[in-house]
């Protein structure tokens, strides 16, 4: 049986204002509702980020807008949700995020074979002139594209 993807949500400007060093993919603990939610592409990843209390790794600022027909089994759409990565993987994190200027910030929420999972990704802040660096190489390989498909 082929592996079944559906992406639902990406966060675009963490790629925008990160370096992103590695990835991870991790489970989601979720209601009924927000499931629903999700599955009606409802989330929005923006501002979000990842910490970790007690030994446990939750999502902070995800927001999962409330399901039309929840009524009151509606959950809090800001509230923290709490991610399934195994116990060694969230101390890799931990650590590795102690260092200065590392970040775990929620990349893209997908289906996976009927579960909802997110893609988080250890993160480095970009400062302002690495932002014009990606700019300005991404304008110049337009331009050579632009110019090979004239010539050729």
């Amino acid at each position: 049986m082929a592996e079944q993807l559906i992406t639902i949500a990406k966060n675009k400007k963490a790629y925008h204002d990160y370096f992103v060093l590695e990835k991870y993919e991790a489970g989601i603990e979720l209601f009924g509702t927000e499931i629903k939610s999700i599955r009606a592409g409802r989330v929005n990843l923006k501002d979000s980020f990842c910490s970790v209390d007690d030994g446990e790794m939750y999502a902070i600022g995800m927001h999962i807008s409330p399901y039309e027909q929840g009524n009151r089994f509606n959950r809090d759409p800001m509230r923290k949700k709490r991610l399934l990565l195994h116990k060694k993987e969230i101390m890799k994190l931990f650590g590795e995020s102690q260092q200065q200027g590392l970040s775990i910030i929620p990349l893209e929420m997908y289906i996976k074979n009927g579960r909802a999972k997110l893609e988080i990704g250890l993160c480095k802040g970009k400062k302002l002139y690495d932002k014009r660096a990606v700019a300005a190489k991404r304008s110049a390989e337009r331009t050579i594209e632009r110019e090979f498909k004239e010539r050729y």
